[in-house]
């Protein structure tokens, strides 16, 4: 028996080991070696080029996804002192960075909605009120979404973990189900109209989704300052309006059979029922979720506090009182694995600024582009970085790679840094529309099986023609108020 268990063992150790496994590793492994063995480009230090062969292997290892993010970007990090293309301090600095523990200390903060049930309770209020009829139903998922987004950086964990749940039992409840021909029933629009729900909402808060403040962080770079209030701002008509739009949209093209729902709005007040008064953790958490709310906007201004700082303190506030405990932080997995890539990432964009590649990059565009308008030119550069999501599994991966580049020729050609900037983050969300695979909702609410592939991509490449004709025309008058051109 002892052999037996010490045989599976060794087998379980050596399972991974297969062919896939080694495509998935040869994929970066070969991309990351034919730019390092090539010459630097005049006026690109050494350094840098390999460093980029670096940035660009591990890009390439995160979408092929040879080991989970985290361990294949801390290979990354190893690279860069391993090859002495970095000091050891400089290929850990990631870990220091301000924008990184912005987002991670937000994933904590979002445990205390779902540990104290707020989440759910906020869902099914909107449930309850707006839960009669079936359009109104899926505007109150979405408004669900919306609520929770300015704390709850996973859109994963919004979308999967509280309002999907929730969603799958109404459609269940009046007889639709995924598997037997009664998707269209129920199930399916509100699977659709709750996704696109969730990729408006990552767009219009800069803690709503995890690669963001990626984007923030490389917008920094070229000098170009984002704050909380003013993404938020920014991004308030055009997601509005979309938030509005997409689901009525989707419930004209793709109708549910079921157009009256009293039985949700009833069940919604049964669960509220089941629940019972707020407790006091909820009117904590709620308490806390306003004091962050007031401090990442006012904050910057009033108070000469970022951030980072704001939720700190909202965590503080937390922990001191009990409604999270050190265990539930520490239980926290996914904010300590997006602290190891984020660092990762960021770090690798940060040196190769301070290297000279994307200056040079700049430069180089700058003079490709030189007498261009910056208005078509830009539109065609935003459409490009759009649509090029089809390429990706992940809206990180594809920050990672495009954003900072984008970015930098956008600017090249004349586009007005601060809306460059802002557009092409909120487009690092919005793309997330059109496939199954694109971002971290997709698989779960497609893996669901209400809406068949085919019209998943069918809707998805309308929805996403109707999000950039909104927010380019409808936002670009609303920033052009604001003053942002």
């Amino acid at each position: 028996m002892a052999t037996l268990s010490a045989k599976n063992q060794r087998n379980d150790v050596l399972q991974p080991i297969n062919g896939s496994y080694l495509l998935r590793w040869l994929i970066p492994i070969i991309i990351g070696a034919i730019i390092w063995l090539l010459p630097a480009p005049e006026g690109v230090e050494r350094n840098a080029w390999q460093l980029l062969a670096i940035f660009v292997a591990t890009i390439a290892g995160i979408i092929a996804k040879p080991l989970p993010m985290g361990a294949v970007a801390m290979i990354g990090i190893m690279m860069t002192a391993a090859t002495q293309t970095l000091s050891p301090g400089d290929a850990l600095s990631g870990f220091g960075n301000t924008t990184i523990w912005l987002i991670v200390v937000a994933f904590f903060i979002s445990r205390g909605f779902i540990k104290t049930g707020l989440g759910a309770r906020i869902a099914y209020l909107f449930m309850s009120v707006l839960g009669k009829k079936t359009l109104g139903l899926s505007y109150g998922l979405v408004a669900s979404d919306l609520v929770l987004a300015p704390a709850i950086p996973s859109n994963t964990a919004r979308a999967g973990g509280v309002v999907f749940p929730i969603l799958v039992s109404i459609a269940k409840a009046y007889g639709s189900n995924a598997d037997d021909g009664t998707h269209r029933k129920l199930g399916a629009f509100l699977t659709k109209a709750a996704f696109q729900g969730t990729v408006i909402t990552s767009a219009m808060f800069l803690t709503a989704m995890a690669a963001n403040p990626l984007a923030a962080k490389l917008a920094g770079e070229q000098g170009i300052e984002i704050t909380w209030g003013g993404w938020a701002l920014a991004a308030l008509v055009p997601g509005i309006i979309s938030l509005i739009v997409v689901p009525l949209l989707i419930y004209k093209i793709y109708p549910p059979e079921v157009k009256e729902t009293p039985a949700a709005a009833q069940i919604a007040k049964n669960k509220l029922a089941e629940m019972g008064k707020m407790k006091n953790s909820e009117w904590i958490m709620l308490g806390a979720f306003f004091l962050l709310l007031g401090l990442w906007i006012f904050g910057p201004n009033s108070l000469g506090m970022d951030a980072t700082t704001a939720a700190l303190i909202g965590l503080a506030v937390l922990l001191l009182t009990t409604v999270l405990t050190w265990s539930d932080i520490l239980n926290e997995r996914g904010a300590w694995d997006t602290l190891v890539w984020f660092a990762a990432l960021v770090m690798m964009a940060t040196q190769l600024n301070k290297l000279g590649l994307i200056p040079w990059f700049s430069d180089t565009m700058g003079s490709a582009v030189a007498g261009y308008n910056w208005v078509p030119a830009f539109l065609l550069l935003s459409l490009v970085y759009f649509y090029s999501h089809y390429l990706f599994a992940s809206n990180t991966a594809h920050v990672s790679a495009m954003y900072a580049p984008f970015l930098v020729v956008a600017i090249a050609v004349g586009t007005p840094p601060l809306l460059a900037a802002l557009v092409l983050a909120f487009f690092s969300n919005l793309f997330s529309s059109m496939t199954h695979y694109g971002t971290g909702p997709a698989p779960v609410l497609f893996g669901s099986g209400y809406v068949p592939m085919a019209d998943w991509w069918r809707i998805g490449a309308l929805i996403s023609v109707v999000n950039i004709v909104i927010w380019l025309g409808i936002g670009g008058l609303w920033w052009k108020i604001l003053g942002l051109w």
